[in-house]
């Protein structure tokens, strides 16, 4: 899969030399496929998130949106042009879009992407994603993998879904857009966030700092630990009983970050299968889980976080057992239902 997304970005690269379209860094592989679980049986499913940089003369700005009724922290991408003129020499340089756009435009014959990938002056999901997705229709036969898949593109909006088939399996690669927030492990991304979101608004996402925690618990638990096989059971039991896979992916991380890496050997497993019942447990009747990544002082130094992010206050997962009594009962039902 890497390999696949490592030939569409060199292909692109080359085929957007000396154009003013954003910049699309190397691939990164996020979620279970990546970290060596899985809840669901059937068709994999790969996801990975594209960095996106700007091209010379252009900025990107993360605005903060102030709107409290939208749920989790958002974002803007505000592009803007910058001189790219030597110094004490403004307009000069006539490849500088800040001072010579239409002497750019007439050279390149390419228009500028505030033009085709922005809406107003921010840069706009749909129209990033559609992007992409002519770009992969355009150059798909000049992979080495199209001499063996079939490729097909799948309707969404925020994303680019691709479907790989062969005479004997297939597989999709869900393909995200994001802008990292300085030199983290965080980033703002094309993944919706809620029914609605508007098209110039980035959600922030942990999930890459998530992934990067699960490699790094690979190098510190023993050889033969079990914690993925905890994860993995547990998820697919409790997705069932409609309780959010995401909340016992928290609670698994909470006590691999707490519970010493011994522990996990394979011998106590069913120890570690009790452990995050009780946890899960204890939350529900507190109507209180924490988000592992944001707010979190206790996370390996190995995981950048921007300072607003580390200070921040963990929001509670369960937030609408509190909100909802009737919601809450059926939790407690359900897990001791289990």
């Amino acid at each position: 899969t890497m390999a696949l997304m490592d030939n569409f970005t060199n292909v692109f690269q080359r085929a957007l030399t000396r154009t003013f379209c954003p910049v699309m860094q190397q691939a990164i592989g996020f979620g279970s496929a990546f970290e060596g679980w899985t809840a669901h049986e059937g068709e994999l499913v790969y996801r990975v998130l594209i960095p996106l940089t700007p091209p010379l003369g252009h900025t990107f700005h993360l605005e903060r949106d102030t709107d409290q009724q939208r749920p989790g922290r958002n974002f803007r991408v505000r592009v803007e042009l910058a001189c790219s003129c030597p110094r004490e020499q403004q307009g000069v340089n006539m490849r500088c879009f800040l001072h010579h756009p239409d002497v750019i435009r007439r050279r390149t014959r390419h228009p500028n992407f505030l033009d085709t990938l922005c809406t107003g002056s921010y840069l706009d999901v749909q129209k990033t994603v559609c992007w992409f997705c002519a770009l992969v229709r355009a150059s798909w036969r000049r992979l080495p993998q199209s001499r063996s898949w079939h490729l097909v593109l799948l309707p969404s909006k925020r994303a680019c879904n691709l479907k790989l088939t062969n005479s004997q399996e297939s597989f999709q690669v869900k393909v995200l857009f994001g802008v990292r927030r300085r030199t983290s492990d965080i980033f703002i991304s094309s993944r919706p966030q809620g029914l609605h979101t508007p098209s110039i608004m980035w959600p922030e996402t942990y999930a890459v700092a998530e992934t990067k925690f699960f490699r790094q618990m690979a190098r510190q638990t023993p050889q033969d630990s079990s914690h993925l096989r905890c994860l993995q059971l547990l998820a697919s039991v409790l997705a069932r009983k409609d309780f959010s896979i995401h909340s016992i992916k928290t609670i698994v991380m909470h006590l691999l970050n707490t519970v010493p890496v011994s522990r996990w050997h394979r011998r106590y497993f069913l120890l570690q299968l009790s452990d995050a019942l009780e946890q899960l447990r204890l939350s529900l009747e507190k109507k209180h889980l924490e988000h592992f990544i944001l707010g979190n002082q206790r996370l390996p130094e190995e995981i950048r976080l921007p300072q607003d992010v580390r200070r921040a206050k963990p929001p509670n997962l369960f937030h609408s057992l509190v909100q909802d009594p009737a919601t809450h009962s059926q939790a407690m039902q359900t897990y001791f239902d289990l």
